[in-house]
């Protein structure tokens, strides 16, 4: 049995040269000597953070920021642009705060910024190779960090030219927590499962970190297309047009970069909303597969409050055990080693989070080997608590329950 580990190092030198060269001359009289030391100055005053505003202002902020900030290219009047829907950028996931802030967006653009013409997301408005506005939506602690205490939302907004593959502005500013609907809308709120996905992390990162002129991130533009169709397989199954919404999810799947989070979700939910359960399940063994290969698969089991037994609701957590069959036949396929990670959102004393999240992370190992009984040396339980929490808001309802996972998380084990 062979296991890879994967090793990042970063390594940063730096080099001072001159001192040498000055004191030599100093001491064959050839330069002058230094002026007395000044005091030292004192440090610098940190910049302050941006001022939390009530959503409404946030996004008007934000939006104004970008939209004035983008100086046209020149000699032309008018530039048309299309919106990749905003999404949390931690998970990835829209939500009604994120599509709220999307159309509020486009009516701005419309009543105030006639020089920007708002096209739908789609493959007729991309061939004009239109600008592209991208942003995020993250509830981040006082410091601004996405862990700890969460304090208030980051937004994020980028605009970027697809002709030339640059970003051209920014808007930045922050809102508060109270009065904001983070619920995932429900493509992703009923999305079994999550991984760490290179286009979904392209698109962050063309919206975050990034200044006017920087380059688009490369995962992002390359599968803009992909995710114009995901786009509208997205609308359609939170419309609840399932057929549709599959056909969408077919067509992004055969594009170049159609093997991706979304569009797996994607297939297994409008498959198993129209019934067609061998297409579900081997949609959800093709999801399993792309999670364990990004080394990170967490899954959303709904277990019974204070309990290590899944709620008993079969139109909820009756594919569970179809779900853990496939998990544990792909972990014994690959020979993988699994840490089965239990975690809980912040809420409740933290040591009995600790404690119900390591015996969900047991229960939930139990089942696996029940499937694939070599598994037994191949995994091991932990419980997270609320250390690693991605929404953090502590409201335990359907707009954190990714705090609430279960993760199969690849690491490195001794061969036996």
């Amino acid at each position: 049995m062979k296991h890879k580990a994967i090793q990042i190092l970063a390594v940063a030198t730096m080099l001072f040269i001159g001192g040498c060269t000055q004191m030599s001359a100093l001491l064959d009289g050839s330069a002058p000597a230094p002026a007395p030391a000044a005091s030292t100055p004192a440090p610098a005053a940190a910049p302050a953070s941006p001022p939390i505003l009530a959503f409404d202002e946030a996004v008007l902020a934000a939006a104004n920021d970008v939209f004035t900030r983008a100086a046209l290219p020149a000699g032309a009047d008018r530039v048309a642009v299309v919106i990749d829907p905003l999404v949390d950028g931690m998970a990835g996931e829209q939500t009604v705060a994120t599509k709220a802030i999307g159309e509020r967006i486009a009516e701005l653009a419309r009543s105030r910024y006639p020089r920007f013409e708002i096209l739908p997301f789609d493959a007729a408005s991309l061939r004009r190779a239109p600008w592209v506005l991208v942003g995020t939506f993250t509830p981040v602690s006082a410091a601004g960090r996405t862990e700890g205490s969460r304090a208030a939302y980051r937004f994020c907004l980028a605009l970027a030219d697809l002709g030339t593959g640059k970003i051209v502005s920014k808007g930045l500013a922050r809102s508060q927590l109270e009065g904001v609907d983070s619920t995932p809308l429900p493509a992703f709120r009923d999305s079994p499962a999550w991984a760490r996905d290179p286009r979904v992390d392209g698109y962050i990162r063309t919206c975050q970190g990034t200044k006017a002129g920087d380059p688009i991130q490369p995962a992002y533009l390359d599968g803009i297309l992909t995710a114009s169709l995901i786009s509208q397989a997205v609308d359609a199954y939170n419309a609840g047009r399932y057929r549709d919404a599959l056909e969408r999810y077919e067509a992004a799947e055969e594009t170049p970069a159609g093997r991706q989070l979304r569009v797996l979700n994607g297939l297994y939910l409008t498959n198993t909303r129209l019934g067609h359960v061998d297409a579900a399940n081997r949609a959800f063994g093709r999801l399993v597969d792309f999670g364990l290969e990004q080394q990170r698969l967490a899954v959303k089991f709904l277990f019974r409050p204070g309990s290590t037994g899944f709620v008993p609701e079969r139109r909820l957590s009756g594919a569970y055990p179809m779900w853990l069959g496939q998990i544990a036949r792909s972990a014994a396929q690959g020979e993988a080693c699994l840490e089965v990670a239990g975690h809980a959102s912040r809420t409740g004393p933290e040591p009995l989070n600790e404690r119900l999240s390591l015996l969900r992370a047991e229960a939930v190992r139990r089942s696996l080997l029940a499937n694939e009984a070599k598994l037994a040396t191949r995994t091991i339980a932990v419980g997270y608590g609320s250390r690693e929490t991605m929404v953090g808001t502590g409201r335990d309802d359907a707009s954190d329950a990714m705090d609430r996972r279960v993760e199969f998380r690849v690491v490195n084990c001794a061969a036996g």
